[in-house]
């Protein structure tokens, strides 16, 4: 499935937002394959902060300790690299690949709150527009179409019922040999999108400029010839 284009003609920067476990990575790694650029995982980066703090115990008893964790902020040095045997991309921080690490579901019982605090969001987001300095480059997160990259050509907002999304992300972990109740998951999935839609700092929200993608009952090779039938026809099949 070709894209008939000319790179002159494609979007510089493609942002697309949503609901947490609604597939938003791997639709963003499927396009940017495709259209050949770089693929930027903006949540791998607030989990890569909350994975810091839990590391070295900032975040005790189900609090975060927000002065320490905002004094080290600048000692957080984040890049991604694509790793040459997986083909995937691999997010490193301060030196060391932690892309397992941060799929734990420790991060993600306090990732959202990591998230919500404004130093943090600013930090990110000052890496992020460096990495899209250069253009191509498709990003995925909670605020890069309204925040990061307003001024993006390609907005996608993504969407999935939660049981759908739930049952996902639970299959998802079950396949890492992580052990969690889809009960569990289901919890912590809504309390996600509560904090996120609500937090001060940069919500969640879709950006007046940017098409939906409710991929509920899609495939992914459905989803990929959505994709295609917008950005070749600038409308969806």
């Amino acid at each position: 499935m070709g894209i008939k284009k000319t790179p002159e003609s494609l979007p510089r920067i493609i942002a697309i937002d949503g609901y947490s476990s609604c597939g938003k990575s791997s639709f963003a790694k499927t396009i940017a394959r495709l259209l050949d650029y770089t693929y930027v995982d903006s949540g791998a980066m607030y989990r890569a902060a909350t994975w810091h703090a839990l590391e070295n115990q900032w975040i005790r008893d189900g609090k975060i300790n927000k002065p320490l964790l905002i004094g080290h902020l600048d000692d957080l040095h984040i890049r991604f690299r694509m790793n040459l045997q997986t083909e995937e991309n691999e997010i490193i921080l301060n030196g060391r690949v932690i892309e397992k690490e941060i799929r734990h579901a420790q991060v993600s019982a306090f990732v959202s709150e990591v998230s919500a605090l404004p130093e943090v969001r600013r930090k990110m987001v000052a890496l992020q527009r460096e990495m899209g300095r250069e253009g191509r480059i498709v990003m995925d997160g909670r605020d890069i179409g309204t925040v990061v990259f307003p001024e993006a050509e390609l907005k996608i907002f993504m969407t999935a019922d939660l049981p759908v999304r739930a049952q996902r992300r639970f299959d998802e972990l079950l396949a890492k040999n992580i052990p969690v109740s889809l009960e569990e998951v289901q919890k912590n999935l809504a309390h996600r999108d509560h904090t996120d839609s609500n937090r001060k700092d940069s919500p969640l929200r879709k950006a007046e400029d940017a098409i939906v993608l409710d991929n509920t009952f899609l495939t992914p090779e459905q989803q990929l010839e959505w994709f295609t039938g917008w950005i070749t026809h600038k409308k969806q099949p």
